[in-house]
């Protein structure tokens, strides 16, 4: 047997047994849940159902495919759902059941998780985290929304491992599991596409908190404080503006309970106050785990930042070269603005996904940022909105219009003054026009510093 450990194992052969199964959803999860499906076997029966056209080695497994993928799903005892797919209804209005790898996998291990989310910095805290544990010599893995599946990481766990699980909104909207230690760093206007209202969107990051028990923790932004009544487990809260949160960000200094530490800002690699934000939150978590502020210290300065979150990536010409291609919302736009020196252009625009822009309008028209490139869709509509409702928008020639990335990028080498910086933070998804915020951020970096 491959598995170091048998919880899950005689976890899913309980809830499979004898039962017409369904994988809804075929990608890199879907993968890992019928690997693991197999081992533990005895299902009545097996299906797999995407839009996309799939194929297995395995004659016995039915496929679905095509637009009508999801038109039979009461035919099935139990389905596990991956990710992001959207139900044509409501989930409780079918005859199935409806799960998924992340719930079985904390039905096996919740007490062992720390579970991470938030519309804004969850993989940083998340790999943060696990780098400062794995580096002070705990035995630690890392799973989740960061690219590893949950179920491909088994072997990698024993009785005393932390998992470290970053948890997308996709992955907490069904769930009746929460972690034994909950991160919920903050709430912000995204993904209205798929939810239609901000309320659900809401609702579904609560869900890392709304099953704790106890003698669970959450630890969570002072503005997302559950409601009373609404959680049974120990709350932490943290704040950088008021002195009554548990945790409190002055600066760099962090306070939590009696203790005190001095973020060391000029020899790390994480820059700016949401950063810093971020290294609180850790920062409370690894003290309540036994790590003390020299180990923590040590850690935090050999921790390299993920690529395309307000990352560095070269000068040209003099001018300096940002990727913030990650930046999907209004405030991760204005955080860039804030923490980069001498911001000479800033390229923002993708795909419209109906948000409020007036904050970064406003923001935009106060700072004094040389040249606001706007780009796509996105870029067009804040573009308009300012031409038709913001009379009073300062220096509106600062605005140039262009549709495609590298027509941003030329228009930055243009206009950027050597000794100014150049920084892609969109505001906006890049889905429909690249695969991706990686792809995005990995073209723009290639034009950027191309030889012109």
């Amino acid at each position: 047997m491959l598995w170091r450990d048998t919880a899950l194992l005689n976890l899913l052969k309980d809830l499979i047994q004898n039962r017409h199964l369904l994988l809804l959803g075929f990608g890199r999860e879907g993968r890992s849940t019928l690997r693991r499906v197999l081992e533990a076997g005895g299902y009545a029966s097996l299906t797999i159902a995407d839009q996309n056209r799939v194929s297995t080695e395995d004659p016995s497994i039915q496929i679905l495919s095509g637009p009508s993928y999801m038109d039979t799903l009461d035919r099935y005892d139990l389905v596990f759902k991956s990710p992001g797919i959207v139900l044509p209804r409501d989930p409780s209005s079918y005859a199935c059941r409806f799960t998924s790898q992340m719930e079985v996998f904390f039905g096996a291990y919740r007490d062992q998780i720390i579970g991470i989310t938030g519309t804004k910095g969850k993989s940083t805290v998340t790999t943060l985290l696990y780098h400062l544990l794995k580096e002070n010599g705990r035995s630690t893995v890392l799973a989740g929304n960061i690219g590893i599946p949950a179920f491909d990481v088994l072997e990698e766990i024993e009785g005393r491992t932390q998992i470290v699980c970053e948890l997308s909104c996709h992955q907490l909207e069904y769930i009746h599991v929460s972690p034994h230690v909950s991160i919920l760093l903050n709430i912000h206007e995204e993904h209205l596409d798929h939810y239609g209202t901000m309320e659900r969107y809401v609702h579904s990051k609560q869900q890392i908190y709304l099953h704790q028990k106890p003698e669970d923790l959450l630890l969570c932004d002072l503005s997302s404080r559950p409601e009373e009544g609404t959680c049974l487990s120990h709350i932490y809260t943290v704040s950088d503006q008021s002195s009554a949160a548990d945790v409190l960000l002055s600066g760099t200094r962090i306070r939590f309970e009696k203790e005190h530490f001095e973020i060391p800002a000029g020899e790390i690699r994480l820059l700016g106050h949401h950063n810093h934000l971020d290294i609180a939150f850790v920062y409370a978590v690894c003290r309540m785990l036994g790590l003390t502020d020299g180990q923590f210290a040590a850690a935090l300065k050999t921790y390299e930042p993920l690529p395309h979150r307000l990352h560095f990536i070269g000068e040209r010409c003099g001018v300096r070269y940002y990727d913030d291609s990650i930046s999907t919302i209004c405030d991760t736009t204005i955080q860039a603005l804030k923490s980069v020196p001498s911001v000479g252009s800033i390229l923002i625009g993708g795909m419209d996904r109906g948000i409020d822009y007036e904050e970064l309008i406003d923001y935009l028209s106060a700072d004094p940022v040389p040249h606001i490139i706007l780009m796509a869709d996105t870029g067009r509509r804040i573009y308009r909105e300012i031409h038709d409702a913001h009379p009073g928008f300062h220096r509106p020639e600062r605005l140039v219009r262009v549709d495609t990335l590298r027509e941003a990028v030329d228009a930055a080498r243009r206009l950027t003054s050597p000794g100014d910086a150049c920084v892609l933070s969109p505001a906006a998804a890049s889905y429909g026009i690249f695969k991706n915020f990686e792809e995005r951020g990995d073209v723009f970096a290639s034009l950027a510093l191309e030889s012109v």
